[in-house]
């Protein structure tokens, strides 16, 4: 695998991304669109209220797909009747000028809640978007810019495979910052390949990499209505078809991990507000399933975050967090680690508090990012889950949202 340097755009796909007037001056449209029909996959958010364009994107999931049309700045949520209408009349937009049928577009919108479509202005968007179609990866570049909301930067990630000797691209692009916590967060994510693989398997091994990835990342304990990761495979590079079981399915899957981890750490580094990155490792768990609750305990726990930013070695969160996790594990074999670039530290072994330089723990932990190692002894399964600190800012940056 060759992890590019910059965004690339996969073979026969294109995008724009302009400013349609939704938000005050920020591109706030996108399109991503390709002539051949893709095959897809998708994960959408858990939380029972769900935006008016999750509910259409669900129930046209399984047909083959031309493109995702997006807006950012109006989350079409909870906007009843007229944003079921809204999102099927963005479909049908893009179809109208690029063909397909409607269903063959994704819908996806993120921002103000509760608020109805600009229609007038989406459409004209849309119009604005067709003509604005390039092949460029400054396009692709455009269209990534175009779905931030509250996010400071943009948030991408390419790479290179091999399938049978020929090249294979994916592409990444995401939008988040906060209302992120596991089981998908306010996030709306999108990869595209020029791969050849069956929308089953292509379901399949999405649904696996989330859980490892946007699963396992939290910024605020809020899990949104508008959450969307999309993948769109349309077999361009003329390589051939990848199949379950073979060495270029484990390729393949080794790419999409890397791409949907690198969009999640992104994400959660651009948590509103946030000052560290935190990573958590827990190894020597049970099960995956245990590491995994720990991992994702730790990172959401608001007093762990606020440790954090006060660059307090309160190792007692961590366990306290680990231990209503609802994971299984012996408390009194726990060691606990902090590092960073800094160097490390060891506050407990065995579950025994370590004395420490307080000094140096808190020259560690005022570095950007943080890693927590936490070892168990109970087996040989592990996860890693990844989060931010909670600032004033970040009661700021919500506490005026909509303004």
């Amino acid at each position: 695998m060759i992890i590019e340097k910059t965004v690339k755009m996969p073979k026969g796909f294109m995008a724009s991304g302009i400013h349609a007037g939704i938000k005050k001056i920020r591109k706030d449209m996108a399109l991503i669109y390709s002539g051949a029909e893709c095959t897809s996959a998708g994960t959408f958010t858990t939380n029972r209220v769900k935006a008016a364009p999750v509910k259409y994107d669900i129930s046209i999931r399984n047909i083959p797909k031309h493109g995702i049309i997006v807006n950012s700045g109006n989350a079409n949520a909870c906007t009843s009747e007229r944003g079921d209408e809204d999102a099927r009349a963005m479909a049908a937009s893009a179809a109208s000028h690029l063909g397909g049928s409607a269903e063959s577009y994704y819908v996806c919108s993120t921002g103000v809640i509760g608020v109805p479509l600009p229609m007038e202005k989406i459409e004209n968007g849309i119009k604005g978007l067709v003509k604005g179609l390039s092949p460029s990866d400054e396009a692709l570049m455009d269209a990534s810019e175009a779905i931030l909301t509250t996010d400071t930067f943009r948030k991408e990630a390419s790479c290179t495979i091999r399938i049978d000797g020929t090249e294979v691209r994916l592409t990444g692009f995401a939008k988040g910052s906060g209302m992120i916590h596991p089981n998908m967060a306010t996030m709306l994510a999108f990869v595209i390949t020029d791969a050849r693989i069956g929308s089953s398997l292509l379901q399949d091994m999405l649904g696996r990499s989330v859980e490892d990835t946007f699963n396992m990342i939290s910024v605020d304990g809020d899990t949104s209505t508008n959450d969307t990761c999309l993948v769109l495979a349309n077999g361009q590079s003329g390589a051939k078809e990848i199949l379950s079981g073979t060495k270029e399915e484990e390729e393949f899957r080794k790419a999409l991990n890397y791409i949907l981890g690198e969009l999640a750490c992104l994400i959660t580094k651009d948590g509103e507000g946030a000052g560290r990155f935190i990573e958590v490792k827990v190894e020597g768990a049970k099960t995956k399933k245990d590491a995994r609750l720990m991992a994702r305990s730790v990172v959401s726990s608001n007093l762990v975050k606020a440790a954090f930013f006060g660059s307090d070695a309160n190792w007692g969160r961590i366990l306290c967090a680990m231990g209503y996790s609802g994971a299984d594990f012996d408390p009194d074999k726990v060691d606990l680690i902090f590092s960073s670039d800094k160097g490390s530290i060891e506050v407990l072994k065995a579950g025994v508090p370590l004395p420490f330089d307080e000094a140096k723990a808190k020259m560690i932990l005022l570095e950007k990012s943080v890693k927590v190692l936490a070892v168990l002894k109970d087996g040989t399964e592990k996860a890693t889950a990844w989060g931010c600190d909670l600032t004033y800012d970040y009661v700021k940056i919500n506490g005026d949202y909509r303004s």
